[in-house]
């Protein structure tokens, strides 16, 4: 089978770099021109991306890593998911009146894990010194990257937020106190010039010795100081409606180190596919591929109705064993991927559309699920006890609008995340999501001109959880890239923003690639569809049973059996659905693709 393609699969032997934005994506292709191996390409994209979509990820998240290592011969995992600050813990929500943790502000900060990821990554694997690294982002910050309409859409969106309640926000983000128009530069000194200062107080010694002294003044140092000062001395609403302080110290920044990791692997079809621990939502795909692995989707028709129903229904099984075990603890893992336990739950996928969170009980063990809100649209489902919004103050958008969450019932993306993916001629590769530290996650820190994160809202304030929120662990993360080999070779680097739907949506890519035999770009074209029914990751927590989303390309007939067959099916635009890119080592060439829904990402290379 194969499909239009709204641009080629790009084809070449030196270098691929794709991602969702195209100065992220063109920074990336430099270093490699200028003698870069792919972890420098991707650290100095990871930095542009701060700076080009500042809506989507920033200094203040985190971001986890996949990459193979042609020296290492093998695929590693880098966490730069920061934890939950020392003063986190539920007794102390709940003092506050709080049933789920806000969604922005500052009580939702964990660490900032970002810096310290890509520096890992840096100095590991890397050759580039920290100032070239840099270089491209102190750049885009100082003199401007080109406002995008969905930039200035989500700047618009918490306008009366930041001029009423975030003003360092506003400083930072309403230049001459107006909504950036698209199109028009927009620019960030103060963040330029931490970055310059970082490179200043790296000193001159080896590479490595930079990169140790960047850390520290990040983690130890004057970043360290004004995240805590700023933490500790002010208060701002946020989205439970009352103002609030935060919990992060300069404690909590010295304490915590971005670390490397095993990957959980899953089997499939002549394929080994990798992810993160169950710390992340990663191994989420893997289930669907061991729920998967027996049912004979090449005798489908892909994207027809008896395929998009089989996949979306072990979807459902997969994400409910998400809800019921996963976190920063002692996972099952290996019997969630065994082969007796798929078996019983694969008997699971009926002809129906299940409206059931059907989490299973693998080695015998008793699933628990956690206390969520009453089931409704994501934004308008409880999930907060007495939610209130103080008189005199800007009211937030709806939660769609805020964090990560992913698309509105118009398919429009208006949170999001970010992802780069990139392959050098040396047979190196990454696949990296980073996310978190939004412009509207948090005020302003107007000393380092950017903002903390809110991931920590991926916590459960119910005791007893995998997911629970305690002190130190890290919160179940949505974010999730994607690496695999054919034949026990290293193929494959992808991803794509989402939140919930990551796993899904890459994991529709991957078997339209294996299982359809489209090529890269043709299976990132090809028409994208999802599942809401599992609770959302992000405030407020809500749940939609039994809905799906499509992009009506995928048919009317298709629709209709899929609502015959009990989904209830919201049809969305035609490319409204997936952010993914990915770049490939397959035979002698490399390849790369990249999203065109959007009108932003790029697949660059030669």
């Amino acid at each position: 089978m194969s499909l239009f393609t709204t641009r080629p699969e790009l084809t070449g032997d030196f270098g691929m770099v794709a991602g969702t934005h195209w100065l992220a994506s063109a920074t990336g292709m430099g270093v490699l021109e200028r003698g870069g191996n792919a972890f420098d390409a991707a650290v100095a994209a990871g930095f542009v991306l701060q700076v080009a979509e500042p809506h989507l990820n920033g200094p203040g998240g985190e971001v986890p890593i996949l990459l193979w290592s042609e020296a290492e011969q093998k695929v590693t995992v880098v966490c730069g998911q920061g934890l939950a600050p020392a003063a986190a813990t539920i007794d102390r929500f709940t003092e506050l009146g709080l049933d789920v943790v806000p969604g922005t502000g500052l009580l939702a900060a964990t660490v900032p894990g970002a810096f310290g990821g890509w520096m890992l990554m840096l100095e590991r694997w890397g050759t580039w010194s920290l100032a070239d690294v840099l270089a491209p982002a102190i750049h885009y910050a100082e003199h401007g990257i080109p406002v995008l309409d969905r930039i200035a859409a989500t700047i618009g969106s918490v306008e009366g937020l930041f001029t009423h309640d975030w003003p360092t926000s506003a400083a930072t983000w309403l230049p001459g106190g107006n909504v950036p128009a698209p199109g028009t530069k927009l620019a960030n000194p103060v963040l330029a010039a931490t970055y310059r200062r970082l490179v200043a107080e790296a000193g001159s010694g080896t590479r490595e010795q930079q990169i140790a002294a960047a850390r520290r003044a990040w983690y130890e140092g004057f970043v360290a100081e004004a995240v805590a000062d700023f933490s500790a001395k002010t208060a701002w609403l946020d989205s439970s409606g009352e103002v609030h302080g935060g919990l992060l110290t300069g404690d909590d920044l010295a304490g915590w180190s971005a670390s490397v990791e095993e990957p959980v692997t899953f089997d499939y079809h002549g394929h080994t596919v990798a992810k993160t621990g169950p710390w992340g939502q990663g191994p989420v795909f893997l289930q669907q591929l061991a729920l998967l692995k027996d049912v004979d989707l090449g005798a489908m028709e892909l994207l027809g109705a008896d395929y998009v129903h089989t996949v979306t229904e072990a979807a459902k099984l997969a994400f409910a064993d998400r809800e019921a075990w996963y976190g920063d603890a002692d996972v099952p893992m290996s019997d969630l991927l065994g082969d007796a336990y798929n078996a019983e739950r694969r008997r699971l996928l009926g002809a129906e559309a299940s409206l059931e969170l059907r989490p299973g009980a693998p080695g015998g063990r008793a699933p628990r699920l956690p206390d969520f809100p009453a089931p409704g649209t994501a934004s308008d489902a409880p999930g907060l006890s007495g939610a209130r919004a103080r008189a005199g103050h800007a009211q937030f958008p709806a939660p769609q609008g805020i964090g990560e969450p992913t698309v509105g019932r118009d398919g429009t993306v208006k949170g999001d995340t970010c992802h780069i993916d990139v392959v050098d001629r040396f047979g190196n590769m990454v696949s990296a999501t980073p996310s978190g530290g939004w412009l509207q996650s948090s005020p302003t820190i107007p000393a380092l001109g950017f903002c903390l994160g809110t991931r920590a809202q991926m916590f459960w304030l119910q005791e007893g959880l995998p997911a629970s929120l305690r002190p130190g662990t890290r919160p179940r993360t949505t974010l999730s890239p994607s690496f695999a080999l054919r034949d026990g070779r290293p193929w494959l680097a992808f991803g794509t923003p989402g939140g919930d739907q990551q796993d899904q949506w890459s994991l529709n890519f991957f078997l339209a690639v294996v299982h359809g035999g489209l090529n890269l770009q043709e299976a990132i074209d090809a028409p994208m569809f999802h599942s809401e029914h599992f609770p959302s990751s992000f405030f407020p927590r809500g749940s939609r049973p039994g809905v799906m989303h499509v992009e009506d390309r995928l048919g009317q007939g298709v629709v209709e059996e899929l609502r015959r067959r009990g989904h209830e099916v919201e049809v969305q635009g035609p490319w409204t659905l997936g952010r993914l890119s990915a770049v490939a080592r397959d035979g002698a060439f490399l390849k790369a693709a990249a999203n065109p829904r959007g009108a932003q990402g790029y697949a660059v290379g030669r």
